[in-house]
C-alpha cells in the first residue's frame, strides 16, 4: 500500500517580535492510502498547523511534505491551489454552506470552479448526496436541514471531486453527541469503501472512531498508535 502523506522534519515557525513560536517543530509522519487517522492534541499542540500544511493551505518553514508521491512543500500558492482542488476534500466544523442554495447546488460548487458541464455536475452531485443518505433532501436549503444533515451535505461536497484525501477539521464540533455519532459512522462507511481520511479533533471518543491516533504536543509527535479493534458478534 502506497503512502498518501509523507512528511520528514516538517516545521512551521512564527516570529512574534523577538520570540519564535515553533508550532510544528520537526514532524515525521506516514499515512497510507485507505487509512483513517485522527490527529489529536491540546490547544497549541500544533495539530491545526499540521492540518493546514497537510491540506496545502499553508507552506512549511522547513522539512518536506509529499502528497500522493508529489513533493508539494516547495510549491507556489497557485500550484498548491491546484493540488487542493484536485487531491483534497475539506470538511469543517462550521459546514461552510451557502444558506440560500439547495443541497444539490452546494455540492456542485467545486465542479463549477473545475469547469464541469451542468449535466455532469448534477449527476456527480446527486450521486454523492445519495452516498451520504440525502437523496431525498437534494432540493432542501441548509436552514431547512438539521445540523447532521448539513454536515452530510458538506461531506458530499468534499467528495464530489473524488479526492485522494478527505480532511476533516473538528467536523462534529457544532453537533450534539447523538448526531456526532451518526456523522462519524458516515466517515467509517466512507473509509470502508477505500477513502483515506485524516480527522483533527480534541475529543477522545471521536478519535476512537479512527483506526489510528497521532498525538501532538508542543509541535512534536508525542504518540502514534492503532486503536483497538472492537470485537464483533
Amino acid at each position: 500500500m502506497s503512502d498518501i502523506i509523507r512528511t520528514e522534519g516538517l516545521e512551521k515557525h512564527y516570529h512574534l517580535g523577538a520570540e519564535t513560536v515553533r508550532a510544528c517543530d520537526g514532524v515525521d509522519l506516514l499515512i497510507s492510502q485507505g487509512e483513517f487517522v485522527a490527529i489529536m492534541g491540546p490547544s497549541g499542540s500544533g495539530k491545526s498547523t499540521l492540518m493546514n500544511m497537510i491540506g496545502c493551505l499553508d507552506t512549511p518553514t522547513g522539512g518536506q511534505y509529499w502528497l500522493n508521491g508529489t513533493l508539494v512543500s516547495e510549491f507556489s500558492e497557485d500550484e498548491l491551489a491546484r493540488v487542493r482542488n484536485r487531491e483534497i476534500g475539506f470538511v469543517f466544523q462550521t459546514f461552510n454552506l451557502l444558506p440560500r442554495a439547495t443541497a444539490l447546488h452546494n455540492v456542485e460548487l467545486p465542479l463549477i470552479y473545475a469547469g464541469i458541464s451542468s449535466k455532469e455536475r448534477r449527476r456527480r452531485a446527486s450521486e454523492k448526496l445519495e452516498l451520504v443518505g440525502l437523496g431525498d433532501r437534494m432540493g432542501h436549503k441548509p436552514p431547512e436541514m438539521s445540523g447532521g444533515q448539513r454536515q452530510r451535505v458538506a461531506i458530499a461536497r468534499a467528495l464530489v471531486n473524488e479526492p485522494a484525501l478527505l480532511l476533516a477539521d473538528e467536523p462534529t464540533g457544532n453537533l450534539d453527541s447523538v448526531t456526532s455519532e451518526d456523522v462519524m459512522r458516515q466517515f467509517e462507511e466512507l473509509n470502508e469503501q477505500g477513502q483515506t481520511i485524516v480527522l483533527v479533533t480534541h475529543e477522545h471518543d471521536i478519535a476512537g472512531h479512527a483506526q489510528r491516533q497521532v498525538h501532538l504536543k508542543d509541535g512534536l509527535l508525542e504518540k502514534d498508535f492503532l486503536n483497538p479493534v472492537e470485537p464483533t458478534g
